[in-house]
């Protein structure tokens, strides 16, 4: 795709975002064949799972935002990883409707089983760069994640209601 215009696309696959989709879909199949085959976990499972490692005890809401996914989405692998004995809920004093999240022991070890693993992934997916392209990548991408996050999400128009196919009505 030599002479692509990243900023002009004339097709589909020209597109920066649908390039870089591809990536991740490709880059992430031994991803998704190690978490799921091997410890039963999805690919936002464990996602999720990191961060808790992480950031041990931060409620649901501050790992949707961290996660970058809505609430509903978070709820639903959270409720994944507690029916699989991975977290564990805990309702924080003085305020009931604020949970905070933990890993189990279970949960540690997966984590601490599966992260080098996904680890030698991303280095052999990154090998074919060098140490000043690692680098410029890495500038590159906080540069765009940063635009990314500045720019509006609702400027476009309404939300999709994908469990219907179609917009949603805003009431």
């Amino acid at each position: 795709m030599a002479g692509t215009n990243l900023i002009e696309p004339k097709a589909t696959d020209e597109l920066f975002l649908y390039r870089l989709s591809r990536l991740r879909a490709a880059g992430g199949r031994r991803v998704i064949r190690l978490s799921e085959g091997e410890f039963g976990i999805t690919r936002r499972e464990w996602g999720l799972l990191g961060l808790l490692a992480r950031d041990d005890g931060i409620l649901s809401s501050q790992l949707a935002e961290r996660a970058h996914l809505d609430r509903a989405r978070t709820s639903r692998a959270v409720s994944g990883l507690v029916a699989k004995g991975l977290v564990r809920r805990t309702v924080r004093t003085g305020d009931r409707r604020a949970v905070a999240l933990h890993l189990t022991e279970q949960g540690q070890a997966v984590n601490a089983a599966l992260l080098p693993r996904v680890a030698a992934i991303n280095r052999e997916l990154l090998s074919v760069l060098s140490a000043s392209e690692l680098d410029l990548l890495d500038d590159l991408l906080l540069r765009l994640q940063a635009q990314a996050d500045a720019m509006t999400p609702d400027a476009d128009g309404p939300k999709a209601d994908r469990r219907r196919g179609r917009r949603a009505r805003r009431a």
